[in-house]
């Protein structure tokens, strides 16, 4: 619902229609229907029977961060990353709109895991023996 209130319902559609050429029309229609990118920017819409509060998980520890790869932390930083997007579009939506941001504790679980990461990363270049490569990664980690 807030999703359609927000991009309208034909905007989707309409966003889109010059981008598809015409001989794949059905088949881009019953596509835009399924995903829009601006979808990403706004979380899925909850029912209104459902009555109780949702939960929403921690962030992550340090010591679980430790156990990861390179390439998992990378990973997760990018989806930490959306997620922020997510919930700043949404709280500047909403707050257009005079409305309440639910659950606005998710920002700092988000924005404390983003920085353990960071913490992490700098802890694994720091602790690197080659120190070309460690100022490598030390800038890699500064660039995120």
């Amino acid at each position: 619902m807030f999703i359609s209130r927000v991009l309208g319902r034909g905007f989707g559609r309409i966003l889109f229609a010059a981008a598809k050429p015409e001989a794949s029309a059905a088949r881009a229609a019953s596509s835009m229907v399924a995903h829009n990118p601006l979808e990403e920017f706004f979380e899925a819409d909850r029912s209104k029977e459902d009555d109780k509060p949702v939960v929403y998980g921690r962030s992550w520890k340090a010591a679980e961060l430790r156990l990861k790869s390179w390439d998992d932390l990378q990973k997760l930083w990018y989806v930490l990353m959306k997620e922020k997007n997510m919930l700043m579009t949404q709280r500047q939506m909403l707050h257009s709109q005079n409305l309440r941001f639910p659950n606005p504790e998710r920002i700092p679980k988000v924005r404390k895991s983003m920085c353990r990461i960071k913490h992490v990363l700098t802890e694994r270049a720091i602790a690197e023996p080659d120190p070309r490569r460690s100022a490598e990664m030390k800038r890699m980690i500064n660039a995120l």
